[in-house]
C-alpha cells in the first residue's frame, strides 16, 4: 500500500489558517467537551507552578497557553507561539476576555527553530502539534534546549490505541463523523489529513525513546481516553 506523502510546513500552515474560524467549534463537538479536559490534564502533569514562566509550543486558538496562564497566574509569564496567524489571531481576541491569568505575548514562529534562549521556561506545553511537525525528533530537541534544568514538558496528542477494535473504532470515527462533519463547511481534504498524520506518527513508547535520545532524563507517557490520546511528559 502506498504511504500518502507528509505534506510540507507551507501546507499546514495554510490548512491550520484555513480551518482556523470552526476550529474551536469542531475541537467542541466532535470531542464532546473533552478536549478542554485532556487539555487540562497535560497542564496538570506538567506540574506547572504560580510565578513561572510557561510556554506553549503550537498554540492554535489559545486554550492550552490559557489554561496554564491561570495556572501560572499573574505573577508568572506564559508564551503562546504558532506558525498561523490566523489561529494566532483568534488566540489573542479569547485571551482579552479572560482575568486572573499570567500575562500572555503571543508570538508567530516555528516550532522546528523556537525564537528563545536555552534554558528560558520552566515549563512547556504542546496539544495537537507534535504530530503536524516535518520533524518531530528536532521538535522534542527543541523543547529540551529551552526548558531550565528540572523543567517539564506535557505534550498532548492524538494516539493509535493498542486494542485492534478501538483502532478500527478510531478510524471509523475519523472516516465517518469528522470527515463528514468538515464535508458542511468545504473542509474535507483539511480534516481528512488527520488520519494519515496519525499513521506516520511514533507510538507512544517510540515517543519515549525519542524524548531520551533529544536529551529528556525522565520520560512517561500516558496513554488517555482508552489510549485514543495520549499525553507525553518529559523532564529535562
Amino acid at each position: 500500500m502506498t504511504q500518502t506523502p507528509s505534506p510540507s510546513a507551507d501546507d499546514i500552515q495554510g490548512l491550520f489558517d484555513r480551518i482556523a474560524p470552526v476550529y474551536d467549534d469542531f475541537n467542541q463537538q466532535l470531542s464532546f467537551g473533552l478536549h478542554q479536559v485532556w487539555k487540562q490534564m497535560a497542564v496538570d502533569w506538567s506540574q506547572a507552578a504560580a510565578g513561572q514562566i510557561g510556554l506553549d509550543v503550537c498554540c492554535g486558538s489559545g486554550d492550552l497557553a490559557l489554561l496554564l496562564a491561570r495556572r501560572l497566574g499573574q505573577t508568572g509569564q506564559v508564551y503562546g507561539l504558532d506558525f498561523a496567524p490566523a489561529q494566532l489571531a483568534i488566540a489573542q481576541q479569547k485571551a482579552t476576555q479572560q482575568i486572573g491569568l499570567a500575562p500572555v505575548q503571543w508570538i508567530e514562529g516555528d516550532a522546528l527553530q523556537l525564537p528563545f534562549d536555552d534554558a528560558e521556561f520552566d515549563v512547556v506545553t504542546m496539544a495537537y502539534g507534535l504530530r503536524n511537525l516535518t520533524d518531530v525528533p528536532q521538535g522534542l530537541r527543541e523543547l529540551q534546549r529551552v526548558l531550565k534544568p528540572g523543567g517539564r514538558a506535557a505534550v498532548l496528542d492524538f494516539h493509535r490505541p493498542a486494542s485492534a477494535w478501538l483502532r478500527q473504532f478510531q478510524q471509523w470515527y475519523l472516516d465517518n463523523v469528522v470527515v463528514t462533519a468538515a464535508q458542511r463547511f468545504d473542509l474535507t481534504a483539511e480534516y481528512a489529513y488527520i488520519s494519515p498524520s496519525l499513521d506516520r506518527f511514533p507510538t507512544g513508547q517510540q515517543q519515549v525513546q525519542l524524548a531520551q535520545t533529544a536529551g529528556f532524563a525522565d520520560v512517561t507517557f500516558y496513554p488517555v481516553a482508552a489510549g485514543l490520546m495520549g499525553i507525553l511528559v518529559m523532564t529535562k
